[in-house]
């Protein structure tokens, strides 16, 4: 498996002491520049109980891999700071889970915007675990609010090996969560109810129906169900529940039963946690970005829309359209290239966009998409014949015949996937050349 090596350093450990939560920045991106340790934020939690539980669930994923378990996961979370909020996010190792906490209500001085990793380490997660109570909780995104001041000097550095499939993966999520859309709103005692009636089996596959103003758990797709394939992957809602005051479940559009969204509305705050299919197959497999990323315009594109991003809340298509001089269409397919990069996420909550700048290079994780390198190999060798609305690729396995239409194609992936899984490499190297054809008519 391919991998990154990210290196992060943090000017000493993040800490919770007499009520301040000192977390500490690893290197990022803000308004002001790029910089070592940037600090967002200084000012009060005013529900403290809820903010550490939610940060706790979302450090809780990124250590956890729930296909094939084993230790060895060390990633931090990022945090990303629009000026009105928080948002903190993280990946599973195995690519499958994603979680963010959005903390909406905060209380005191945005320093900067901007996006870097926080050091999330062991005493800290024991102290977050015994936050309670109603009192406020002050806390600093940045190296000067660390509460612990006898590690004067502490460097803290970690190297951690990112695996192509989790970089992809952070491309692939926001794309799939905007063609979902909400299935049902709990309120908070049927959430209760129905997420502690969920099976306790770790693999156990079950579908949420509606049912009225509440929702009711099927062995069997149902019309209007969204499939929760691997229950136990939903485990760090549960710590959550006590401060729930709704749950919102979202699935695709088209009513397949393929990922999901589950969403708690908590005091000043969300945690959104998205599961892939199968508890086996992580978000980086999907293929949703790769017809946006095989033309050749996108690239150029999302340049002109990356320099019109500034952090904000929630990305308005239309205005970013009129600003670039785009059409929507572009505008998205810019978007997902930016996604590739980490540069955009999705919140379905407002159903919109939002800018974040994680620390990946684009280039590398595009190159990760080995379907795409494959197709674009096909397309510079010379081994796309077009007869109309049919192409005939040529392969080492032999001769396949795509039907540009549809996207079909007589290859064994799009016959086990049928496009589920975003095109094969044929269809991809066939669109490819196609274009070029329109483009540069003979």
């Amino acid at each position: 498996m391919t991998q990154a090596v990210q290196a992060y350093s943090y000017a000493g450990p993040s800490a919770l002491a007499d009520g301040r939560l000192g977390l500490s920045t690893s290197g990022g991106t803000a308004l002001s520049g790029p910089q070592a340790h940037p600090r967002f934020f200084s000012g009060l939690l005013t529900h403290a109980a809820p903010a550490a539980a939610g940060l706790l669930a979302v450090a809780d994923v990124a250590l956890t891999r729930y296909h094939q378990p084993r230790p060895g996961w060390t990633r931090d979370p990022v945090v990303t700071c629009d000026g009105g909020r928080l948002r903190f996010e993280s990946f599973s190792a195995c690519g499958g889970v994603y979680a963010r906490l959005d903390v909406l209500e905060l209380d005191g001085d945005v320093l900067d915007r901007g996006t870097t990793n926080v050091d999330v380490n062991g005493p800290l997660r024991e102290s977050l675990a015994r936050v309670g109570g109603r009192d406020p909780l002050h806390l600093g995104v940045g190296p000067d609010e660390l509460t612990v001041t006898t590690l004067d000097g502490a460097v803290v550095e970690k190297k951690v090996p990112l695996p192509s499939r989790w970089l992809r993966g952070f491309a692939e999520v926001q794309v799939i969560a905007a063609g979902f859309d909400l299935r049902a709103e709990l309120t908070g005692p049927h959430a209760v109810r129905f997420l502690r009636s969920l099976p306790k089996a770790a693999r156990a596959t079950v579908w949420a129906v509606p049912a009225g103003r509440d929702l009711r758990l099927s062995s069997a797709h149902a019309p209007g169900g969204v499939c929760l394939s691997g229950a136990g992957r939903v485990a760090t809602l549960l710590p959550l529940l006590r401060f729930a005051k709704a749950l919102r479940v979202y699935g695709p559009s088209d009513g397949s039963s393929t990922s999901g969204a589950w969403e708690l509305e908590l005091p000043g705050m969300r945690y959104t946690l998205a599961v892939s299919p199968e508890p086996w197959r992580g978000f980086s497999g999907e293929g949703a970005v790769l017809a946006d990323l095989a033309t050749d315009e996108a690239a150029d594109d999302a340049d002109v829309v990356g320099m019109l991003l500034n952090f904000e809340p929630s990305v308005e298509l239309g205005l970013l359209a009129d600003r670039s001089g785009l059409p929507i269409e572009r505008v998205r397919a810019a978007l997902t290239q930016l996604g590739t990069a980490g540069r955009v996420g999705y919140d379905l909550h407002e159903a919109a966009h939002f800018h974040r700048e994680l620390p990946y290079d684009r280039a590398q994780v595009a190159e990760l998409n080995p379907r795409l390198t494959a197709a674009r190999a096909l397309a510079e060798s010379d081994a796309v014949r077009l007869n109309g609305d049919v192409a005939h690729v040529t392969t080492d396995g032999g001769v396949r015949q795509v039907h540009l239409a549809d996207g079909s194609c007589t290859c064994p992936w799009w016959f086990d996937h049928r496009g589920s899984r975003g095109p094969c490499k044929h269809v991809l190297a066939a669109r490819i050349v196609a274009r070029v054809a329109i483009e540069v008519p003979s």
